[in-house]
């Protein structure tokens, strides 16, 4: 039995209703000079930025001086920083001459050079506080060789790396493009931190499949974490219209040399003091004094072990 040809009438009804639903321009890159980065160049810039501080690691080290890196890498980031704060203000914003109060207070489209330069000014620092973060893998797992091992293959490291050259942007309001490199990260290593976290230095995400840190919290220095774990808000207020307030302080501080085992739920604009340990699983709302050590209840019952009867 053949196919049967399909009207192409069908098409164009269907095309017509797609259409309609483009009107509000909601999910729509427009194909324009100031349209958004894509995904894609973005990937391939974080890429760029990750091979600088990761020489011959992440891509096959790029021969040329590191000053004529650094110069075409500071022209493509200030194209993608134009055309993300273009785009939001004109069809987000709708505001080409004042201020976007939607984002943070402004928009930063006639800074968008001064962004990039000051996002690669940073890197020699940021390097240096990521060869903390390898020491503190180092130290924090038997299993790990070598620092170089870790360099090349812990997600951890990757994704918090990623994070603080995305936090860079953040805070100069740059629109889209930190969420869209961590969200990079995330795709790659199953950790999503987002951009707006405060990180100190010497933090160690052990494993890391489902680790969650969400935009407000703020981590101090020598930090283990493990799998699972979400450093998360406990609710959300609203406005009087019944909206979500936002860029209020919504998740924990954690303070310096705290652990915190797999699964566990820190919710909250809560305090954790310093050196506590915060065992598996435990669901946690309230602040701890410094020096804490908290975990689940045990089950109640003995394990059995039943034997098989010939």
């Amino acid at each position: 039995m053949s196919d049967k040809p399909v009207n192409d009438q069908v098409f164009e009804k269907i095309a017509s209703e797609l259409d309609q639903t483009y009107s509000d321009g909601i999910g729509v890159n427009r194909n324009t000079s100031d349209n958004l980065p894509r995904i894609t160049e973005i990937i391939d810039m974080t890429d760029k930025l990750l091979a600088l501080i990761f020489p011959g690691f992440e891509k096959l080290r790029d021969e040329r001086p590191t000053a004529e890196v650094l110069k075409e890498l500071h022209a493509e980031l200030t194209g993608l920083i134009r055309r993300a704060s273009g785009h939001y203000r004109k069809y987000v914003c709708k505001n080409d001459a004042g201020s976007c109060p939607g984002y943070g207070g402004h928009c930063p489209e006639k800074d968008c050079s001064e962004f990039a330069t000051e996002l690669l000014s940073t890197l020699p620092q940021i390097r240096e506080i990521v060869k903390k973060d390898i020491d503190a893998a180092y130290a924090g797992d038997p299993a790990a060789k070598n620092c170089d091992e870790i360099a090349m293959s812990y997600p951890g490291l990757k994704a918090i790396t990623v994070q603080r050259l995305a936090h860079i942007l953040y805070q100069k309001n740059v629109p889209l493009i930190p969420r869209m490199m961590t969200e990079y990260a995330h795709s790659e290593t199953g950790i999503d931190i987002n951009p707006g976290a405060l990180l100190g230095e010497g933090i160690f995400i052990d494993h890391g499949t489902g680790v969650v840190i969400g935009e407000t919290a703020v981590l101090g220095n020598n930090i283990r974490i493990y799998q699972g774990v979400t450093l998360g808000a406990v609710h959300f207020p609203k406005d009087a219209c019944g909206m979500l307030i936002k860029n209020n302080k919504r998740h924990p501080t954690i303070g310096n040399n705290v652990t915190i085992y797999s699964g566990a739920s820190v919710l909250g604009d809560i305090v954790i003091g310093d050196n506590s340990v915060i065992g598996g699983n435990v669901w946690l709302t309230e602040s701890l004094p410094p020096g804490t050590k908290i975990t689940a209840r045990p089950p109640e019952h003995k394990l059995k072990t039943v034997t098989k009867q010939d």
